[in-house]
């Protein structure tokens, strides 16, 4: 048994660049559902984020039938 089986694999899609995964995943997020709960915009002021892995994000979530939250 290694040690990456016990990891969290996120449902974020697989083209998205590391910059955008790496600040994701400092940030907290694994899933695409907990974007639900955030704005574009939020979600954009993450070092890393700029406009084409947010849009990836939008796509991906639009697949599962949701969407960017209005934030809080």
């Amino acid at each position: 048994m290694t040690m990456n089986q016990n990891i969290t694999k996120s449902d974020f899609p697989t083209n998205l660049a590391k910059p955008a995964q790496r600040a994701l995943a400092a940030a907290g997020f694994v899933r695409l559902e907990q974007f639900t709960e955030l704005s574009e915009a939020e979600v954009l002021k993450l070092h890393g984020m700029g406009p084409k892995a947010t849009e990836q994000i939008r796509q991906a979530l639009a697949v599962k039938g949701l969407s960017y939250g209005n934030g809080s």
